[in-house]
């Protein structure tokens, strides 16, 4: 089965616009890496200023390629020491999931 990496980022509250926009800026990138399978943008909406970047893959294997990726490098700023924007975020932690039990909507 597929494994699951997760961002949660922490984001002051001014802030939280500006980083959505920023995932917004480079929409579709990640869906161009093997083995992607899913990706989706997580705001708080209980008052916490976690935003929670869940990404699927179809193993490690992929994951780790795409980390090691141009495509990774262009829409994380580029490579280091590159010109860009300061970080709207404050902290940041990955979790590491491996998916043992999916189902999804008979409709979907």
């Amino acid at each position: 089965m597929s494994v699951v990496r997760i961002n949660a980022i922490t984001v002051p509250a001014g802030k939280a616009d500006e980083l959505v926009a920023r995932f917004a800026a480079r929409a579709g990138e990640v869906g161009k890496a093997p083995g992607f399978e899913a990706f989706e943008l997580l705001r708080p909406t209980d008052g916490r200023d976690t935003f929670l970047v869940y990404t699927r893959w179809r193993s490690d294997a992929d994951y780790r390629a795409w980390l090691g990726s141009g495509s990774f490098a262009r829409g994380h700023g580029g490579p280091p020491g590159a010109d860009r924007p300061a970080p709207v975020s404050t902290a940041a932690e990955q979790w590491e999931f491996d998916v043992v039990s999916r189902e999804e909507s008979a409709g979907a």
